[in-house]
């Protein structure tokens, strides 16, 4: 029997970063998905607010917390970047679109951030504030932020962008390929 999904978001208190990571993906529902390259400061660079993809969700969420991922991503990629995916013909890291592409986060976090379990059955292991990746399809990656909300088994929403940034129940709607806490 699964828990009452009221009771387990009682017994899960976020803490302030995850406050913070949740609060900030929030504030992005409504975000047009724009996938353009884009020329941006850095550190500290963004696109314009209106305008973002899935990675771009999770780069502002950290970001609110105190996480530059454009800074990190590049700096780790300067120095490792035969571990990064090649797939994109770059010979040198790109702080401009480098940190905003699923498959560099997902490396990044397997490096950094705290790994996770996949499976969906131990509903507590999925807290709000952490990250999900996901394979779509073949070719295509995805990724949001877990919310403090549940759907009617327990299973926490999502906030992602793949088309406008929305709160869904979409956990289980593609093949799950990572689960992550950052720091």
């Amino acid at each position: 029997m699964l828990p009452a999904p009221e009771a387990e978001i009682r017994e899960r208190a976020a803490t302030p970063v995850a406050e913070k990571i949740v609060h900030t993906a929030l504030a992005q529902i409504g975000t047009i998905y724009d996938p353009g390259y884009f020329e941006i400061a850095y550190p500290n660079g963004d696109l314009p607010a209106d305008k973002g993809v899935c990675t771009d969700v999770v780069i502002r969420s950290l970001r609110a917390a105190g996480h530059d991922l454009q800074k990190l991503m590049n700096e780790d990629m300067s120095k490792n970047f035969g571990k990064y995916p090649t797939r994109y013909g770059l010979g040198r890291p790109d702080s401009n679109i480098d940190h905003r592409r699923v498959p560099n986060q997902l490396v990044f976090m397997k490096r950094f951030a705290r790994d996770l379990p996949m499976s969906t059955a131990d509903t507590k292991s999925w807290l709000p504030g952490d990250i999900v990746y996901w394979k779509m399809s073949p070719s295509l990656d995805h990724c949001g932020i877990v919310s403090n909300k549940r759907n009617s088994y327990g299973l926490p929403l999502l906030i992602d962008n793949a088309g406008t940034c929305v709160e869904e129940d979409a956990l289980t709607r593609w093949a799950i390929v990572g689960h992550f806490r950052y720091p």
